[in-house]
């Protein structure tokens, strides 16, 4: 009997199969301990497939950092257009959090590794330094975007807001990766005291 050879995937498919599997392995470990053998195994393919789309560990690991952000935009971006209320738009980020959290599909949990290996690493410095700033714009952008719409409170200042909403970012990545910093209660209590300081409500 003829066997029929495995049908090999287009380059862009497997480009995103390999990120998939960076996406999987980094958070579950470090940066340090992941190796590229492990996530082109996770990936499916072999190492020297996976160095055609990534020149590096590094550059495979901020790549995933872009596409964990660019999933939580997304979903964020969804859960604002759900809803014609301006006053939501500024706790979209806390839903869209959940929602993909169980899923470890968060930027968050690339943000403390990058603290460790920004130190000695200027290239993964630079990034982050540029993907925090992305990261504040686009929140300062909901802000300004609710503020305009009468859901944010005249009175506050979307820029700062935007960066309370980064640090609060960094403070579930801490207890990600920690557990047992702060309890569940405890980040409702949060979110909670933040609508009603951004909205009145």
């Amino acid at each position: 009997m003829k066997t029929v050879p495995a049908q090999r995937l287009p380059a862009a498919e497997r480009r995103q199969a390999i990120l998939a599997a960076g996406l999987r392995v980094f958070p579950s470990c470090s940066y340090a301990r992941a190796t590229t053998a492990e996530i082109a195994r996770e990936a499916g393919v072999s190492e020297p497939i996976l160095y055609r789309h990534f020149a590096s560990k590094r550059d495979l690991y901020l790549a995933c950092v872009d596409e964990a952000w660019a999933r939580l935009r997304t979903a964020i971006e969804r859960v604002i257009a759900d809803t014609d209320d301006p006053a939501e738009w500024t706790m979209a980020a806390p839903r869209a959090v959940q929602e993909l959290r169980d899923r470890r599909l968060l930027p968050l949990h690339f943000w403390v590794q990058a603290l460790g290996e920004a130190a000695h690493d200027p290239v993964i410095r630079r990034h982050m330094r540029s993907h925090v700033r992305e990261v504040h714009a686009f929140f300062r952008d909901v802000m300004t975007r609710s503020q305009e719409a009468g859901g944010l409170r005249p009175d506050r200042d979307p820029d700062a807001e935007a960066w309370i909403a980064v640090a609060i970012g960094l403070l579930r990545s801490v207890e990600d990766r920690f557990g047992g910093v702060l309890a569940p209660e405890q980040f409702a209590a949060i979110g909670d005291s933040r609508r009603r300081w951004l909205t009145g409500t």
